[in-house]
């Protein structure tokens, strides 16, 4: 497996060895399962690809925390797996019925709506299995907090909430408290479960914990806001995935609530906020820094 080198601030080398780590893991969390439409439909999405960023967001917080990545590398995987689960699930005919993701067809497209919604739920379920078995080197008390953030963020307390609301909003006049709930539910929840994960592994305490929590609740709803931005301005080509659907499904977004401009602002003041709740870690906040950023300035 590769190694994560947190001696030396280089972010864009950072992200390059801390992604190559991340699909080393997901590729071997999959042994040969029976029947092999369901690993197949599992490995589908699980390594599609892409940026990776909770995983990477999971290890940088465990760095911040003063730990060792490295221990942290089995839950890393475990929030990868719900995000592909969220995704599944998300692009179903139920749902959001979406044909593209990551720039091919989606789950469902390929294998069928019922293997599809099977795959989520293995991946859900083999999430708390990377967790609990496969985190030898980890304190047990420590393991059991992974464990219940991770199972607030995959349930209606969060993603599960968020989207049950946002399916209700559909084609509704939403105000901007209803549109930030619904997304710091179903993006912002599972990137608050990144940082405090990768922290709580470290043994962090309760001030670093509720700076990180802090930190993820700006990035998320950040990130959502160039997400709307994007699916207004970028084409499927670029996104790897079909842009305009939020227009297509009548759904309030950023853009159409505020404006583009002015949700470009608030993008940019979120994510100010964002790092300095963690800017009195200094040169270890470094990398969750970067990363705030990182998600600001993507075209995808």
């Amino acid at each position: 497996m590769a190694q994560i080198n947190t001696q030396n601030f280089d972010f864009e080398e950072y992200l390059k060895e801390t992604k190559k780590v991340v699909e080393e893991a997901l590729d071997s969390s999959l042994s040969p399962e029976k029947p092999e439409i369901l690993r197949e439909s599992m490995r589908y999405s699980l390594l599609a690809g892409g940026k990776r960023i909770r995983p990477i967001l999971c290890l940088a917080s465990c760095s911040l925390a003063g730990g060792d990545p490295k221990l942290a590398v089995p839950t890393a995987v475990a929030i990868e797996m719900i995000h592909t689960m969220s995704l599944i699930h998300d692009d179903l005919p139920a749902m959001d019925n979406d044909d593209l993701r990551r720039g091919r067809p989606t789950n469902h497209k390929v294998y069928g709506d019922a293997v599809a919604i099977l795959a989520g739920d293995a991946l859900l379920t083999r999430a708390f299995e990377m967790v609990s078995l496969r985190s030898p080197d980890v304190d047990s008390v420590r393991l059991l907090n992974v464990v219940g953030e991770l199972s607030l963020v995959a349930g209606a307390p969060g993603l599960v909430g968020g989207q049950v609301v946002d399916l209700e909003c559909e084609g509704k006049k939403v105000d901007l408290e209803t549109l930030e709930y619904i997304h710091l539910h179903k993006t912002g929840a599972l990137l608050k479960a990144c940082v405090r994960t990768g922290a709580m592994i470290a043994g962090a305490d309760e001030r670093l914990l509720a700076a990180l929590t802090s930190y993820a609740e700006g990035i998320g709803l950040a990130f959502q806001i160039i997400d709307d931005i994007l699916d207004v301005t970028a084409s499927s080509e670029t996104l790897g995935k079909t842009a305009g659907k939020d227009l297509l499904a009548d759904k309030t977004t950023y853009p159409k609530l505020l404006g583009l401009e002015e949700s470009k602002k608030r993008a940019l003041n979120l994510v100010k906020k964002a790092k300095e709740a963690i800017i009195p870690w200094g040169e270890n906040a470094n990398y969750l820094i970067s990363l705030a950023d990182y998600i600001t300035n993507r075209d995808r």
